[in-house]
């Protein structure tokens, strides 16, 4: 008995909440602040977690494919499943569509980003002068 409280109490709490999923919204932002979120999470993890319900299904697959079309990305894992969301107006569960898609850095991330950022810096400079 006393190695089951010893192993809760060793549980780590924060383990469930993954640290580079982006829950994605088809309301509240716009297409490329997921696109441009997945690539820092990229830069930090080497990997990301794109996830959706529903109507944002659509938005979470267009974020994949602009970063894997610009060379950014490659495809690691696609799931999808439907779970049961309490409907407050109805009183009963609905089931909505979910999908989660793992991308993991290409080979040319790292190059990549670095032209992206030299050619930002690069406009900076022929605005200033």
């Amino acid at each position: 008995m006393e190695e089951i409280a010893e192993g809760v109490n060793n549980i780590n709490i924060n383990d469930s909440v993954k640290k580079n999923r982006i829950q994605v919204s088809n309301t509240k932002k716009p297409l490329f602040f997921y696109v441009n979120l997945a690539k820092r999470y990229m830069q930090q993890y080497n990997d990301v977690e794109l996830s959706a319900l529903g109507m944002a299904i659509a938005t979470v697959v267009s974020v994949a494919e602009i970063l894997k079309n610009n060379g950014l990305a490659v495809e690691k894992k696609i799931t999808t499943s439907t779970v049961d969301i309490k409907d407050d107006s109805r009183g009963r569960p609905v089931q909505k569509a979910k999908i989660e898609i793992i991308l993991g850095k290409s080979a040319k991330f790292d190059e990549l980003m670095a032209a992206s950022q030299e050619g930002r810096e690069n406009e900076n400079i022929d605005e200033q002068s």
